[in-house]
Order: structure tokens, then sequence, then C-alpha cells
């Protein structure tokens, strides 16, 4: 599927996309009311260099403006927890059976197996995160939790939106406090990409979306 033939003009000039084992194909034909919601968000999504400049990580206005319009269609942000059960026993070869012996089964329980993978949304079996301007660590955090979703059967596509390495010229602009402040270390789609290319997903299929210099209203 080209993306191209997918999105419209205007989403191609405020974001570039990069498709990872058919995400896209599967978000259109098998959730497409969760990617109507996607739509909306990336077509309603601003950006101002007042929300730039203004620090507060996580409680920044960019992620507020993605919680103002995921919540209200039934995004919820998710984390889960689980043990592994491990069945040790001996086989029952003897009876001909290819399973165990009910009497020489031993249960081992690993508690905690999954713990702590937290994602910004999630709905029906679509993931979302975003990640502005976090060190770039946080994305093998948002893989791992993709991959650990998509295992356990919880979704079958995930998206991670971040900036593009467009926006890097604005943040010069801006002044030299603020282009340290979006460094090379932190969360852009230069940091995402090879992440993805080495597989750090797994299976889960991944559509990565930068954030373009268009989306910016006041330059």
């Amino acid at each position: 599927m080209k993306i191209s033939e997918v999105l419209s003009k205007q989403l191609l000039e405020k974001y570039e996309f990069h498709d990872y084992g058919h995400a896209m194909e599967i978000l259109t034909s098998t959730y497409p009311q969760e990617w109507l919601d996607l739509l909306a968000c990336l077509e309603g999504f601003e950006l101002s260099t007042s929300d730039i400049i203004t620090a507060g990580g996580n409680k920044s206005p960019i992620p507020k403006k993605f919680d103002a319009i995921l919540f209200p269609r039934g995004w919820k942000e998710v984390r889960i927890t689980a043990d592994l059960l491990i069945k040790k026993g001996e086989r029952g070869s003897r009876s001909g059976s290819q399973g165990f012996r009910p009497d020489r089964v031993e249960e081992i329980t690993v508690e905690g197996f999954i713990d702590g993978h937290n994602i910004d949304f999630v709905k029906s079996k679509v993931a979302f995160d975003l990640e502005w301007n976090s060190k770039d660590q946080t994305f093998d955090r948002d893989l791992l939790a993709m991959r650990s979703y998509f295992d356990a059967r919880i979704i079958e596509v995930g998206v991670i939106v971040t900036r593009s390495e467009e926006l890097n010229g604005i943040f010069a602009q801006l002044g030299e406090d603020i282009k340290k402040k979006y460094g090379a270390s932190t969360t852009w789609m230069g940091k995402l990409e090879p992440r993805l290319q080495a597989r750090r997903n797994g299976g889960c299929p991944i559509l990565a979306i930068g954030i373009r210099p268009k989306c910016i209203v006041d330059i």
C-alpha cells in the first residue's frame, strides 16, 4: 500500500510517515474507526512557537492537545502486568500421550514477568504513543511495551508520533537554549527509525509519524 494513495496532501505536508510491518494496511482495513480517530487527531493538531518554548515534559501543552482529541473518542491510557505460569512435567510416553503425566507436573510462577508497560492511548487493538521531547531511550520502553501487548494479543498494531528532523531548523531560529532543549539525544525520528529497522518492535506492526514544520501555525 502506497502512503500517498491513502493520505491527503495536507497531511503529507504536515507529517512524515514510515510504515513497518504493513501497519497502514492493518489500520485502514481492519480498524477503520480507530484510523478515522487518528486522522482527526493529526488533522486537528497544531503547534505554536509558545508550545515549543514552554517547559514541562509530559505536562507541556503538546501532549494535552492529543489528550483533548483522543480521550473523548474512547481512547484510554493502559498499563498491563502479567505473571508467567511454567509447567514442567514428565511426558506421558508410556501411555502414548503427547502431553504430561498429570501426577508428574510441577507448576512454577514467575511473578511480574510483564510489568509496568504503559501506553498513552489504546482503543480496540490499536496502540498510540506520543514522544515529543523525552530521552531517546524512551523509544526502547515504548517499543518493548507495544511488543509485549502484541505478543499478549492485546493489540495488533501500534502508532508512534514524534518530531521530524525538519523541526531542528525551527528550534535553531528560536534560540540556542531551545536548540539545546531539543537535542540529538531526545526523541525524534532519527532515533526511532534505527530501532524499528533493528526490529525492536518484534512482530508488532508500527506506523511512525514525524511532526513537520507545517504543523506550526505562527511561523
